[in-house]
């Protein structure tokens, strides 16, 4: 009886192991219930300089320095910051491509062009493509208090 126990546990074990490794929580743990979908995001906001929400989107660029900021897809090619409260965590560098949903404050931002500048260099583009930001963003961003990563 007692080895049927601990091979249980060992199996029990094993089958969170391998849970973490399709979905990883930063910051504060949320959950994906009620997340609208990033595209539709800036049609929500409407006027609101800024909102609180839980959105899904998918990555598509991260700060390959630290993995302290991602982009993600919004519409027409376009996409959003997303930083992390407090600079408090960060998301793995390599989940370009992989679904995510953030829960935290949509804003509506001018970034200025030493900021942008800045995000370049951490996303590693070229000095000529750095040079070429010469105008500050009007965006939509978003200060998450915490992702999840679907693998």
């Amino acid at each position: 009886m007692k080895k049927l126990f601990i091979v249980g546990l060992l199996v029990t074990a094993s089958m969170g192991a391998f849970a973490q490794g399709e979905i990883s929580y930063h910051g504060k743990k949320i959950t994906d219930n009620n997340a609208i979908h990033a595209t539709q995001l800036t049609t929500k906001m409407g006027d609101k300089k800024e909102m609180p929400a839980k959105v899904e989107g998918t990555v598509e660029s991260v700060c390959k320095v630290k993995g302290c900021w991602m982009k993600v897809k919004t519409t027409d090619g376009q996409t959003m910051r997303v930083t992390f409260k407090d600079y408090g965590f960060f998301v793995p560098k390599d989940i370009v491509g992989k679904t995510v949903v953030f829960e935290g404050i949509a804003e509506s931002t001018l970034t200025p062009v030493a900021d942008l500048k800045h995000f370049a260099q951490d996303a590693g583009k070229s000095k000529e493509e750095i040079e070429k930001i010469t105008e500050p963003e009007k965006a939509v961003t978003f200060v998450a208090d915490g992702v999840i990563v679907k693998r």
